[in-house]
């Protein structure tokens, strides 16, 4: 939705029924999660906010006056949505930002709180539909994992402003409006939050790469390989400094040694997993079901998510609350053989 199509739309919104009234701020949606999500961390309390943002703006149509863009006015309520959240939590991580890399003889620490880690989201809750491809590609880079990450090391007002910034493209002085401060704070904020994330050698909204015939390939070598549990294959497809990390538990792995290790020791119990594709954080995902104990039936086990770089496979992380993320993504609570 265009800014004139929207403040038309705001022009005779007093005239609607209620619930006409929010089916008009229901297009924001998903770029208003977007930046939830980008805020905050975490893809439940990013639609949280955001619908917590769209029924203060429903509440508040009849004090909307017009002066500012309707969608500025949502971000502004959004943003102030995140801040009072964040005030109130610790900044979510990836095991990569909490402890030093492990091996694969390393015992399985105590699993650490939800509100530790950085979650996965899926990419039809944050992507546009039908969007330009460049502004997909953006929207695609800035929900990765390790760039949200990055911007969890950034004090919230200056997260707000980068990734309005740097990410959604606003001027200075359309933030500080929306922040209620000056374009010089605005300014400041930037060069900190940008220096900042240049110390984690994360870029925010650089480009990223193209789901290719390449890639594809490259995922449907991993996925074989996986469910044949042939670890010398798999370990073929990743980079050398690639990541292997599974929240709740702080304990990463590095090596090829370690992830085929691992794999043919701790986690043995994945061998004859099958894989669900889907998408989260803009990357390729999988839903694993691994062999349960009745037979000819495969229970789910984490949420894979895939980074790619260079052709090869840069990181995967297992998220193991299944209960939590495989409603959210739709996947089966259990595959048949």
């Amino acid at each position: 939705m265009t800014e004139m199509t929207a403040d038309r739309a705001v022009a005779g919104i007093a005239a609607v029924t209620p619930d006409e009234q929010m089916s008009q701020l229901e297009p924001y949606r998903v770029e208003l999660t977007a930046y939830c999500y980008r805020m905050l961390g975490s893809a439940f309390e990013a639609e949280d906010a955001a619908q917590e943002a769209l029924v203060r703006a429903w509440r508040g149509l009849d004090r909307f006056e017009g002066r500012a863009a309707l969608r500025s006015w949502l971000y502004r309520i959004a943003t102030n949505v995140c801040l009072s959240m964040l005030g109130a939590s610790q900044r979510r991580a990836r095991p990569m930002d909490l402890a030093p890399v492990s091996t694969a003889d390393s015992p399985l620490p105590a699993a650490l709180p939800e509100a530790t880690w950085i979650e996965p989201i899926a990419d039809a809750r944050v992507m546009p539909a039908g969007g330009d491809p460049a502004d997909v590609a953006v929207a695609r880079e800035s929900v990765r994992l390790a760039f949200v990450a990055a911007l969890q090391h950034l004090p919230p007002r200056q997260r707000a402003v980068l990734i309005l910034r740097e990410v959604l493209r606003w001027k200075a002085d359309e933030v500080a409006e929306l922040l209620g401060t000056t374009v010089a704070s605005v300014n400041s904020a930037l060069q900190r939050a940008r220096s900042t994330l240049a110390s984690t050698k994360v870029e925010a909204g650089g480009p990223s790469e193209p789901m290719d015939d390449a890639h594809q390939a490259l995922l449907a070598r991993y996925v074989d390989a996986f469910e044949r549990y042939d670890m010398d294959s798999l370990t073929a497809l990743l980079r050398e400094d690639a990541t292997w990390n599974m929240p709740p538990y702080d304990l990463w792995l590095q090596t090829h040694r370690d992830i085929r290790d691992w794999c043919l020791g701790p986690g043995i119990g994945c061998m004859g997993s099958r894989l669900v594709p889907t998408m989260a954080n803009g990357s390729p995902a999988f839903g694993q079901y691994k062999p349960s104990a009745q037979p000819g039936i495969w229970e789910p086990w984490s949420l894979q998510v895939l980074e790619l770089s260079g052709g090869r496979i840069s990181g995967i992380t297992f998220f193991l609350d299944t209960a939590r993320f495989f409603p959210a993504f739709g996947l089966p609570p259990h595959l048949e053989a």
